[in-house]
C-alpha cells in the first residue's frame, strides 16, 4: 500500500536537511519500506502493519518539531527507537517557557512582570503593557503571538508601530515608504527571526499570516481571529490610539506596550496611552501591567541608566511644584 504524509506549515529543506540528509537518515532507519520526498509530502509504500509504525513514530517527530523548532541526527534516531527525548537545559522553570524559539533556544518569561504578562494575555482579550526600555514587553508579547499562531488559535499576527522619529524626519531619509519606515518596524522583525524559522517566517510575511505595517495603515480594518501588538503606543495621539483599539474584532488578542517616559510627540500631553490609561483601566477583560527597573533584562548598564533618569525626572518634578 502506499499513504502520503502531508508537511503542512514545514519547510522540507529545513525539515529534512541540506541535500536530505535528514530524510536519508530516516530511509535508512526505515529499510523494509520505500520513503519518498515530494515538495511538502512525503510519500510511503510498504505493508500495512510498517506503515502504520513509521506513522506513530513520525507523528511523535513532527510533535518534537513544532514543540522545540528543532530537528538533530540524534534527535531523530531517538525518537525512531523509541527513547524519550528530552532537554535538561530546557526542563528547568519548564513553566516559564513560552515557546522553544529557533534551534530549540526556550524563550521563557524572565521576570515577574513577564510571567504577569502571560497570564493576563491567558484572561483578558486586551493588555496594556507598561514600562521602561529593556524590560522585555515587546518580545515576550511577540512570545506570546508566534505561540498562539503554532497552536492555531488565531490565523494571524499583526504587529504595528506609530511612524513618529525620536528626533528624526522621515521625509529627509531615502528611499520609498516602506524603506523609510522598515527601520522603524526592525525591532519587531528581530524578534520573530529569533522564533520562527527563516523560510517560513518569509512564507508568513507573503502570505499575509504575519504582517507589519506602521499604525496609520490600520485604518478602516477589523481585526478578527488575530494577535495584534501596538508597540511604541506612547507616541499615539489620543486618536490615532482610539482608531487601533476599536479595530478590535472577534477572537482578537490586544496587546499594547509603551513607555511613558520616552514620548516623541511635540505635546507629551497629548499621547494616546497616557489618555487611554486613565480612560480604560477600570474596563473588564482589560488588564494595565506595569513594568519597572526590576524587569531590565539588558545589560546591567541600562538599569543604572533608568534609574538615573528617573530619580532626575523625580527630582526636577519636586522643584518645580515647589516652584509653583
Amino acid at each position: 500500500m502506499e499513504k502520503q504524509i502531508y508537511l503542512e506549515g514545514i519547510d522540507p529543506l529545513e525539515f529534512f536537511g541540506v541535500n536530505n540528509v535528514k530524510i536519508d537518515l530516516i530511509k535508512k532507519l526505515f529499510p523494509d519500506i520505500k520513503i519518498t520526498s515530494r515538495g511538502n509530502s512525503l510519500f510511503v509504500q510498504g505493508e500495512e502493519n510498517k506503515i502504520d509504525n513509521f506513522e506513530k513514530k513520525f507523528a511523535l517527530l513532527l510533535d518534537h518539531y513544532f514543540r522545540f523548532n528543532v530537528l538533530t541526527d540524534e534527535i531523530i534516531r531517538k525518537i525512531f527507537s523509541g527513547e524519550t527525548v528530552f532537554f535538561e537545559e530546557n526542563s528547568r522553570n519548564e513553566k516559564d517557557i513560552i515557546l522553544f524559539g529557533n534551534n530549540g533556544k526556550p524563550v521563557r518569561a524572565r521576570t515577574p512582570n513577564q510571567r504577569l504578562l502571560v497570564e493576563e494575555t491567558c484572561n483578558n482579550d486586551m493588555i496594556f503593557a507598561i514600562g521602561p526600555a529593556g524590560t522585555g514587553k515587546t518580545y515576550t508579547a511577540i512570545a506570546l503571538a508566534v505561540k498562539a499562531l503554532k497552536n492555531r488559535e488565531i490565523k494571524k499576527i499583526i504587529l504595528s508601530r506609530p511612524a513618529v522619529e525620536a528626533g528624526e524626519n522621515l521625509g529627509f531619509l531615502p528611499g520609498d515608504l516602506k524603506e523609510k519606515i522598515d527601520p522603524y518596524l526592525q525591532p519587531l522583525y528581530d524578534a520573530l527571526q529569533d522564533m520562527i524559522p527563516p523560510r517560513k517566517l518569509e512564507d508568513f510575511l507573503r502570505d499575509g499570516i504575519i504582517q507589519i505595517a506602521p499604525l496609520a495603515f490600520m485604518r478602516g480594518r477589523t481585526l478578527s481571529n488575530a494577535f495584534v501588538i501596538l508597540d511604541e503606543a506612547q507616541n499615539t495621539t489620543i486618536n490615532q490610539l482610539k482608531m487601533f483599539l476599536t479595530r478590535m474584532g472577534l477572537n482578537a488578542k490586544f496587546i499594547i506596550t509603551g513607555d511613558i517616559t520616552q514620548i516623541d510627540l511635540p505635546k507629551p500631553g497629548n499621547s494616546g496611552l497616557l489618555f487611554a490609561l486613565k480612560l480604560l483601566n477600570k474596563i473588564e477583560s482589560v488588564s494595565v501591567i506595569r513594568f519597572n527597573k526590576n524587569d531590565i533584562v539588558r545589560h546591567r548598564l541600562v538599569r543604572d541608566i533608568v534609574e538615573a533618569y528617573e530619580k532626575y525626572y523625580t527630582e526636577k518634578l519636586n522643584r518645580d511644584n515647589r516652584s509653583d
